[in-house]
C-alpha cells in the first residue's frame, strides 16, 4: 500500500462517494437529448441524456414524465447524482421538462394526441361559465403582469366580483407542481368559487411550457369548478386551454369574457329605457284612440237604441189606443154594465134585471124587459 492510502471496502466506497455526491451536488440541472427511453412495469422510469462528448443514465419512476416523450428530444432534467452498490452510477429523477422550443413543440403535441384519443379535449365535456360571477378563483403570479391587466379591465368593465387569489409560479420547474396544488386548493374548498381563471402573459415556448404539460392539462380537465383559462398571446395555444372550459385569447380577453362591460350594459338600459317609453307613449295614444272609437261606437249605440224604443214606444201607444173603450164609445159603441161588471153575454141578463149603460159622453140607467137573440 502506497504512503497516504486509505484502505475501505467496496460498500464504504460507495457510501463515501455518495456522501460527497449529497455534500457537492445535492442536486443537478443536466440538459441533453434522450436516448434509451424505457418504462420498466409500468413504473420504473430508465433513460439517458447525451450530447456530443458523453452519454449518463438516469432512472426514476414515470409519474416524473412530463407527458410522452421521444428519444432524440431535448429535455432538461433536475436529478441527483448517485452511485448504486450494484448497478453502478446513475442520476436519480426529481423533474423532466423539455427544453428547446422544437422539443417542447413535440412533446405538446406527443401529449395532445394522446388526450385527444382519451376524450379530454371533447366539446361535449364543456360547461358554460356563471356569467357575470360573484366570485372566481384566481391562479397567477401576483408579480405579473398579466394579473395587473386582468384584475384592471375586470374591475373596470364590471366592479365588485370577489377575487381569491393564489400566488404560483408560471414558468421554471415548480411551476406545475404549484399550478396542479392551486387547483386542487380551490376544488377542495367546502363552497369553491364559481369560476378558476389561470392566466400567464406571453413568453418563450420554454416558458410557457408549464401550461402543456400532463399534470396541469388534467388538473384543468378533472375541476369541478368551471375554468377559464388564457395563457400567452393570441397566437399561443397551450394544453390547458384546449381541456379547460373555455379558453381566452389573452388575460385581458378573460376579464372581457367573464364580465360585461358595465359603460355598454348601462347605454342598452339607457336604450332599453327610451324604447320602453317610446311604446309607453304609443300605447297611451293607441288606448286614446281606441277609447274615442268606442266612446263613438257607444254614443251611436245609445242612439240607435232610442230611436228603437222610441218607435217601439209609438207602436204600443197605437195599440193601447187601438184598445182603448173610450176609442169604441166614440164610435157609436156602448158598454152594458152590472154594478161595475162589463155584461159581455146575454146569457148573463134576465128580465127585469138593472143596467148601466156607458156611451161617449154619460150614462144612462135601463131594465131589461126582453131577452133574445142577435137579428
Amino acid at each position: 500500500m502506497e504512503p497516504g492510502a486509505v484502505e475501505i471496502g467496496v460498500g464504504e466506497l460507495v457510501a463515501l462517494i455518495n456522501q460527497t455526491f449529497d455534500y457537492a451536488y445535492p442536486s443537478v440541472t443536466v440538459t441533453g437529448e434522450l436516448a434509451n427511453l424505457r418504462v420498466s412495469k409500468g413504473k420504473w422510469l430508465y433513460f439517458a441524456l447525451k450530447d456530443e462528448f458523453a452519454s449518463v443514465k438516469f432512472f426514476g419512476t414515470v409519474y416524473m414524465l412530463p407527458g410522452p416523450l421521444e428519444d432524440g428530444m431535448l429535455l432538461k432534467v433536475v436529478a441527483t447524482p448517485r452511485l448504486h452498490n450494484l448497478y453502478g452510477f446513475s442520476m436519480n429523477v426529481q423533474s423532466i421538462q423539455p427544453a428547446g422550443e422544437g422539443s417542447i413543440r413535440k412533446a405538446a403535441e406527443l401529449l395532445q394526441l394522446q388526450l385527444t384519443k382519451e376524450g379530454l379535449f371533447d366539446e361535449s365535456r364543456k360547461r358554460p361559465l356563471p356569467y357575470p360571477p360573484a366570485r372566481i378563483g384566481l391562479i397567477t403570479s401576483r408579480q405579473s403582469a398579466a394579473y395587473a391587466d386582468f384584475t384592471k379591465i375586470l374591475n373596470a368593465r364590471w366592479g365588485g366580483v370577489a377575487i381569491d387569489v393564489i400566488d404560483v409560479q408560471v414558468q421554471g420547474e415548480p411551476a406545475p407542481r404549484q399550478i396542479v396544488a392551486a387547483i386542487e386548493q380551490f376544488n377542495a374548498m367546502a363552497e369553491p368559487p364559481e369560476v378558476l381563471i389561470l392566466i400567464r402573459g406571453g413568453g418563450s415556448a420554454e416558458d410557457l411550457a408549464a401550461f402543456s404539460t400532463e399534470q396541469v392539462t388534467r388538473a384543468v380537465a378533472a375541476s369541478r369548478v368551471p375554468t377559464l383559462v388564457a395563457i400567452g398571446h393570441e397566437v399561443d395555444l397551450s394544453l390547458a386551454e384546449l381541456a379547460a372550459d373555455r379558453r381566452a385569447s389573452t388575460p385581458s380577453n378573460a376579464a372581457e369574457l367573464l364580465v360585461p362591460d358595465r359603460q355598454h350594459e348601462l347605454q342598452v338600459l339607457s336604450d332599453i329605457r327610451k324604447q320602453l317609453g317610446h311604446l309607453l307613449r304609443q300605447s297611451v295614444t293607441d288606448r286614446q284612440a281606441a277609447l274615442a272609437r268606442s266612446t263613438e261606437y257607444l254614443q251611436q249605440a245609445w242612439q240607435q237604441l232610442a230611436a228603437d224604443q222610441k218607435r217601439e214606444l209609438a207602436l204600443k201607444r197605437q195599440l193601447l189606443m187601438a184598445y182603448d173603450p173610450a176609442a169604441a164609445l166614440k164610435r157609436g159603441y156602448a158598454i152594458l154594465r152590472d154594478g161595475t161588471r162589463p155584461i159581455t153575454s146575454v146569457k148573463k141578463l134576465k128580465a127585469g134585471q138593472a143596467v148601466v149603460i156607458d156611451l161617449q159622453d154619460g150614462q144612462a140607467q135601463a131594465t131589461i124587459n126582453h131577452l133574445g137573440p142577435r137579428k
